[in-house]
């Protein structure tokens, strides 16, 4: 099952949908959808109200503002050489960053490049999905309490991001946090048995890998996180970028203006970004965003 978070003409609040072909049709609201996220994937349920053409609609990330988005950097051993550790053994432990639920936004929502960097640089990646409460889990059964993946890319803000040694500035961007509909776990696979993760850059290929080659494993990861504090149903990991960002490149190669970039991941779908130029943080778009406190809406249907 394909689940997308939408907003109705003229409507703020979000709602999320089943996504089939060009259609959505209506299950709930975001708060309601993940009190029982089980409840409303589950095989064969008939559940939904009104539907609607995906042109009628605006998509929006189904992401509680509650929600905690947790990224693990450098879990590909091809893009942790190209990167920090290319001449250091990695740590024994997967580093983590956070993401802000404001930073999120869904597949046609453009990105602007802030004013103070050369471009915006693409990882794209799988976001997983928690469906239960974690707490001291297990492995195993921290993986299982995965609901679902979607395509996710981590644009980020260079400068921003080496001007100290935490990243959380260069990562939480206005719409840097493009989130494809999230298709659930008995469609998508294990990623263990391996999704293929591709990012183009107006059409051009610029990543290439598989998440078989992830070396934090995800329900590892979620073990390890739940000994320290609790995840609850609707937060997001997103799971890490293979080899290929700009800015390992030579010369960098970075998104500006005019730029389209898009994320694919076999079986799960495609989220695709325009990038702009700064003054679309200062237009009307971002201030109704603020107002409605809700993450951004997407503008084109994908």
């Amino acid at each position: 099952m394909k689940i997308v978070g939408i907003r109705l003409p003229g409507q703020a609040r979000i709602r999320v949908a089943r996504l089939e072909g060009t259609r959505v049709t209506v299950l709930t609201d975001v708060a309601g959808f993940w009190r029982d996220p089980r409840g409303w994937t589950a095989s064969g349920s008939d559940a939904g109200g009104e539907s609607f053409d995906l042109a009628e609609v605006e998509l929006a990330p189904a992401v509680l503002p509650s929600a905690r988005v947790i990224c693990v950097g450098l879990n590909y051993q091809a893009h942790a050489a190209e990167g920090s550790f290319r001449d250091d053994d990695l740590p024994p432990y997967p580093t983590l960053f956070a993401r802000w639920t404001a930073s999120l936004s869904a597949s046609g929502d453009p990105a602007p490049v802030p004013s103070n960097e050369d471009g915006l640089d693409w990882e794209g990646e799988v976001a997983a999905f928690i469906g239960t409460t974690l707490t001291d889990a297990d492995s195993d059964t921290a993986r299982e309490a995965v609901i679902g993946y979607a395509a996710f890319n981590d644009l980020t803000a260079r400068r921003a991001q080496k001007l100290t040694s935490q990243w959380i500035l260069g990562k939480n961007g206005d719409n840097t946090g493009p989130l494809g509909p999230l298709v659930t776990v008995d469609e998508a696979g294990d990623l263990r048995d391996g999704l293929r993760v591709q990012t183009r850059v107006n059409g051009t290929l610029v990543q290439d890998g598989n998440t078989r080659d992830m070396i934090y494993e995800l329900g590892d990861v979620l073990s390890f996180i739940s000994r320290t504090f609790t995840l609850n149903a609707g937060d997001v990991i997103c799971t890490g970028t293979p080899a290929g960002v700009g800015y390992a490149r030579t010369p960098p190669w970075l998104l500006h203006p005019g730029d389209t970039v898009e994320v694919e991941v076999e079986r799960v779908g495609i989220v695709t970004t325009p990038i702009v130029d700064n003054d679309y943080r200062h237009g009307s778009y971002t201030a109704a965003v603020l107002a409605s406190e809700a993450a951004p809406a997407s503008r084109v249907a994908r």
